[in-house]
């Protein structure tokens, strides 16, 4: 017998038991009374802002302030459309490469985590809150759950081809433990929460 034989023999041997899924409805459990707090503290601590707009006006004031360096905006946010100095609509997604500032609506987004649910169908290619600069998600405040199963149990799979929960701004320390903010996507991510969507 190989040694390589030896060894799965072994592992097969020494197979942990079965055990249980666990029961999904003690998942609920985690609820955070202000959940609109519990996202802000959370998306500081890894490293976005969080803005509360009591209405689309609100919002935008908030935007320019912000961001009134940048140049070269695309919005699919229809209240936010003004913003915008481009067309995101474009047949090829690498001519968005220049693009400073995305505005993109997130669906939902999940206190526990800070991560904000973009489906296919707000952005015109999936490559735009990667590939540009600084990234705005706005969603209504009162579509924030507690957590992730809540969030999973909103989700339906064949809805659109393509989603992503996005939490934070695009960071990495795998080299040498080293933390570089904007490695894999946007520097800058701020989402904001409108009161009166």
């Amino acid at each position: 017998m190989s040694s390589r034989d030896r060894i799965l023999t072994a592992i097969r041997q020494n197979k942990p038991a079965d055990r249980p899924l666990p029961d999904t409805a003690s998942l609920d459990a985690i609820d955070f009374p202000d959940r609109i707090a519990r996202f802000g503290e959370t998306l500081a601590f890894i490293g976005g802002q969080t803005f509360v707009a009591a209405d689309w006006t609100e919002a935008e004031t908030y935007i320019r302030e912000t961001y009134s360096d940048l140049r070269i905006v695309v919005s699919t946010v229809p209240a936010l459309a003004g913003l915008a100095t481009t067309d995101g609509n474009v047949d090829d997604p690498h001519a968005l490469a220049d693009v400073e500032l995305a505005i993109l609506p997130g669906t939902f987004a999940v206190a526990e985590n800070a991560a904000v649910w973009l489906p296919d169908s707000v952005t015109p290619h999936r490559v735009l809150p990667f590939i540009c600069q600084h990234l705005v998600l706005v969603v209504p405040a009162n579509e924030l759950v507690s957590n992730l199963h809540q969030a999973y149990a909103r989700l339906s799979v064949g809805e659109s081809g393509f989603g992503v929960f996005i939490a934070g701004p695009s960071k990495t320390a795998d080299i040498e433990q080293s933390l570089v903010i904007g490695a894999h996507g946007a520097r800058s991510l701020s989402v904001i929460l409108v009161a009166n969507a």
